[in-house]
């Protein structure tokens, strides 16, 4: 795809998401996007093949963000406890820092991803899954290494970790103040990890 093409999709993904964000996808329509981009209809019927096509490309793109945040931070690195430790703070910023960036975006994966994949209803699903294998990969560093108990599912430990993440990211996007809950939260989820909550 050349350049200018790569570049006039990039605008439309751009401002469908920022009108998936501030609407809902089922209140949008192709003309509410093309208002936003200041565009004709006919510029998206050369790149997409309708709203749910374009909303598709949208909810990827942001799933990109999310695995670009983590690119760097390879699950089974840390060899030392202290090192896991600090990797869970740094992973669980990034993640914030991302929400805090880019709201919209994550408003789009936290309420509109599953209504937009009616076509392929397993995207959302393949992208859960995806985070949960990449949060398990981490978890079993830290039961092989004896960070964690051993005696817990990997992967579904992973899924309620990242649940407690989910939460606290949707929460950011509703609070007057979301830097405010970061350290306490990330917080939380460390210590559920390491300390459990027996007194």
């Amino acid at each position: 795809m050349a350049q200018q093409a790569v570049g006039k999709r990039d605008a439309i993904l751009r401002a469908a998401g920022k009108v998936f964000a501030e609407r809902g996808y089922h209140a949008t329509g192709i003309s509410d996007i093309a208002r936003e981009l200041g565009a004709g209809h006919g510029t998206f019927y050369r790149y997409f093949k309708n709203k749910e096509d374009i909303a598709r490309s949208v909810v990827s793109r942001a799933l990109g963000r999310v695995t670009d945040a983590l690119s760097d931070e390879d699950p089974g690195s840390s060899g030392t406890l202290e090192q896991y430790r600090e990797q869970v703070r740094r992973i669980g910023h990034r993640l914030f820092d991302l929400v805090a960036a880019e709201p919209e975006l994550c408003r789009i994966l936290f309420y509109d991803a599953i209504a937009i994949d009616r076509a392929e209803p397993d995207t959302a699903g393949r992208a859960m899954e995806a985070a949960a294998a990449y949060t398990a990969a981490f978890i079993r560093n830290g039961q092989d290494r004896g960070f964690l108990r051993r005696d817990v599912d990997a992967h579904v430990v992973a899924l309620a970790v990242n649940g407690v993440i989910l939460t606290g990211a949707v929460r950011m996007l509703h609070v007057r103040d979301p830097d405010a809950m970061r350290d306490p939260w990330i917080h939380a989820v460390e210590t559920l990890m390491f300390d459990g909550l027996g007194s």
